[in-house]
Parts: C-alpha cells; structure tokens; sequence
C-alpha cells in the first residue's frame, strides 16, 4: 500500500501513530537544547546565569526565525518542484537557500557587534548584563552552524526521509548535553562554556547535514552554479516561509515585551523563575506541536478527497491525545511544583520559591492547550491559512500581548503572570467556536455530497430501465 492510500484508507489510529512519533521526537529535541543550557547554567551560575539566557532568548528566536523562513519556505517549494518531477528546478532551490541561509547568519553575526546595546532594549539589567553577554556573544558568533543545522535539515524532510532529519536532532542535542557539563563544569567556562556546547553540537549537526547532501546520499545535489540568487525562487521561498517566520517573531516579541515586565515588577530573580518556567512548558508543548504536525497530512488529505469522515476523526484522536499530554503534565506540575523548579538550582531559596509561584500561575489551564494549539493547525491541514495564522497567533500575541501590558498596570507583578492562562483560556474558547463553525460547514457539504450521488444512483436507475423498455420492444 502506497503512502497515497495509507492516507485514504489505513487505520486513524495507526495513521496518526507513525506520522506523529518523528516529529513528536524532533520537537522535544530541539526544545532540549535550551533547557539543557539552563538546567547546568542553574546548578553553576545560579538564577542570574538563567536571567542571562532568558533575556537573550528573544535575538534566538529572531535568528530561528530567520533560519525557519528559509528552511521551511524552500522545503515546501522543493517538495512542489519534487512532485512535479522537476528535480534540476529543485537543486536551485536549494542552491538559493544555502546563500539566503549564508547571508540571515553572517547578518546575526555583525549584530554581536549592537548586543550590549539590544541586551539592554530585552532588560538587561547590570546584575545580568555580564552572564547574558557572555553566553550570546557565543551564539551569535557561531549563527553560520545554527542557520544551517536548522535550515539544511528541512530539505531531508522534503526528500521524504523524516527519521534522517530525526537523527541529525538527536545527535545535536545528546553532543550538547555531553558537552554542557565539561565545558561549565570541569573546563570552569561558565555562561561561556553553555554557549560553546551549543554552538559546537551545532557545527556537528550542520557538517552531518551537509555531509549527506554532499557525498553521493541525497536525491538533491548541491552544484556551486545554484548559489547565484534567482529572483523568482527568492521570493517563492520567503514568501512561503513568512507564516513560520511572524509566528517566530512574534514569539520573540513577546519574550521580550514578558522579561521587561517582570524586570520592572519582579527584579531578575522573577525573569529567573519565569525562565525556568518557559523550560518545562516547553517540554509540554512540544508533543503536542508534534502530534499536530503529524495529524495534518491525513487530515489534509481525507478533507480534499472529501471523506470528511476521516479528517474529522483524526482531528478527534489529536485532540484527545492532545489533552491526555497536556493533563499529564498538568498533574505532574500540581503534585511536584518545587521538585521541578529544583532540577534548575536546588539550592536558591528564592528562585525555587518565584519558579514554583510561577509555574502554577502559568499552567492554570494547561489542559485546554491541546485543544486550542490542534484545533489552529487543523486549518492550516484544510488548506486556511489565514484562520491557521490567526488562531496560532491569538494564544501567544493577539491577547497575550495586550494582556501583558496592560494587567500589570493594575496587579504588578501577579498580572504579569495571570495573562498566560487569561490568553490560553480566551484563545481556547475561539479556536472552539471557529471549529464548531466548520465542521457544520462541512457536514453540509458531506450532506450535498451523499444527495448528489443517491440522485445521481436514482438517473441511472431510470435510464437503465428506459433501456430496458426499448430493448423489449
């Protein structure tokens, strides 16, 4: 059975089991790595070492941003010009994405040059000035491997080869965790050495990747004649790479309006528990992300076939999965809140205190986020970007934003921490009622469907009897 009528015809249940598992694991892979660096950071440099990383997180997300455009904006266009048996089209695709990806790090490189300067536009304060310095000084020299680790492992997925792209994750993160502890710990380079592991697991990622297309492995071949940008393919691969890229901004937007904030209201050790915070939730939703993606091409498929049958069972299966994930972790914050918090530093007192009040600030509704973050990516399965987009966006910009600047204003430092689970509540109820709107919609066209096909049975009955008629006669 080919992947064609898996999709149409295979078991939901099994379907949505073997798409989900790949990209469920390279989800929480790439997560790991920045959990990985506040984890030992914690346990060596304490809750300003954490600070450091969470106020330099918003110029990460800007460069994941960058690196997601090109990498997932040329994997869609490759696997189009792939399915269209245009192989030769294809290999410029990625010859223009290897420049565009040269050219967004050499770009957050020179930036190391203004980062004092944005360190302290993402709150800095001079406690955390030398930690967050330290550490990002290092990221953003070493952008070129993280551009290309991240970007170049996309065009393995659109070889239809996910479990390679799987690997080349899984070994970044475990060279990174091995890594982390003998550079912070036994080399004694601090916030210095977090950033070096990373950077370094990074470079080993990127000459894996660069390796398989370059030594006879891949279907695509690189050729130098490609690297010259073509206008027509630039714009194809930023255009379909803009959606991955504002949800990415607005991500760092959002970082950096929330580390402000609970500078002016909480002082470093609040952006510390918060940090921490943003680790664990993080394992939480990236699962979730992952079933999601591995939900959409059966969904996306079953819909234009039109078995909306199918696509409204695999949203069902998604969801529940979903919120039996986002339970789980619920109840394991509930029951063991400061143990968590401790697995970053067991021995502030105060981070351990600020990290537990916020974590059950900010999970206070943390089962209904799978539903909402499924329910947004099943429009984007259906082929509706716009309320994909839309949906995506309302839980962490379109009310958490406002939300974030507005509460504090009247509750200090608890509004602060009460907009999380205000956005996931809000954004919960609108993804519901926009669903339940099309999937009447839908159940309409079914209903159409299944009348234009019995009047169609009931035509050829009445000819096939007027047949009948003459040939008697």
């Amino acid at each position: 059975m080919d992947n064609t009528q898996r999709l149409g015809e295979e078991k939901i249940s099994k379907l949505l089991l073997s798409f989900s598992v790949p990209a469920i694991v390279g989800m929480i892979v790439s997560a790991l790595y920045n959990v990985i660096d506040r984890i030992f950071i914690g346990n060596s440099a304490g809750s300003l070492g954490i600070a450091g990383i969470s106020i330099g997180f918003p110029i990460m997300m800007v460069q994941s941003a960058l690196g997601m455009m090109v990498g997932i904006g040329a994997t869609a266009l490759m696997s189009i010009k792939l399915g269209e048996q245009k192989k030769e089209e294809a290999e410029k695709i990625v010859g223009n994405a290897i420049t565009l990806l040269l050219i967004v790090s050499i770009t957050m490189t020179l930036l190391v040059f203004f980062l004092d300067p944005l360190l302290r536009i993402f709150g800095a304060s001079d406690e955390v000035m030398p930690y967050a310095r330290d550490y990002m000084r290092v990221i953003m020299l070493g952008s070129i491997f993280g551009a290309f680790s991240m970007g170049m492992n996309n065009f393995i997925r659109a070889e239809g080869k996910p479990r390679l792209a799987m690997a080349t994750q899984i070994l970044g993160t475990v060279l990174n965790a091995a890594l982390a502890p003998l550079f912070i710990f036994a080399f004694q380079w601090g916030m210095t050495g977090a950033g070096l592991a990373t950077v370094v697991s990074q470079a080993v990622s990127a000459i894996w990747v660069v390796l398989y297309f370059t030594t006879g492995r891949s279907t695509l071949k690189i050729h130098t004649q490609t690297f010259k940008l073509d206008k027509a393919v630039v714009i194809g691969i930023l255009t379909l790479g803009l959606s991955s890229f504002f949800q990415q901004l607005a991500q760092s937007l959002l970082n950096a309006i929330m580390n402000k904030n609970l500078v002016a209201y909480g002082g470093d050790i609040a952006v510390s528990g918060v940090g921490v915070v943003m680790s664990l939730v993080t394992l939480i939703m990236m699962p979730i992300i992952g079933l999601s993606i591995g939900a959409q091409p059966i969904i996306g498929f079953n819909y234009g076939a039109r078995k909306f049958d199918r696509s409204r069972k695999t949203l069902i299966y998604a969801v529940v999965a979903a919120t039996v994930i986002s339970t789980v972790g619920f109840v394991l914050i509930r029951m063991f809140p400061t143990q968590l918090i401790s697995i970053f530093n067991s021995h502030d007192a105060e981070l351990i205190k600020s990290g537990t009040r916020s974590l059950m600030f900010f999970t206070f509704f943390l089962p209904l986020i799978g539903f909402q973050m499924v329910g947004a990516g099943y429009f984007q399965a259906v082929g509706k970007p716009k309320q994909s987009l839309i949906l995506s966006l309302s839980r962490q910009v379109i009310i958490l934003i406002p939300a974030l600047l507005i509460l504090p204003l009247f509750f200090g430092l608890d509004g602060v921490l009460a907009a999380t689970p205000l956005s996931d509540v809000l954004a919960t109820i609108v993804t519901g009622i926009w669903l339940f709107f099309e999937l009447r919609s839908e159940s309409r066209i079914s209903a159409q469907d299944q009348q234009r096909i019995e009047n169609e049975g009931k035509a050829m009955d009445v000819a096939a009897l007027q047949k009948e008629i003459l040939t008697e006669e």
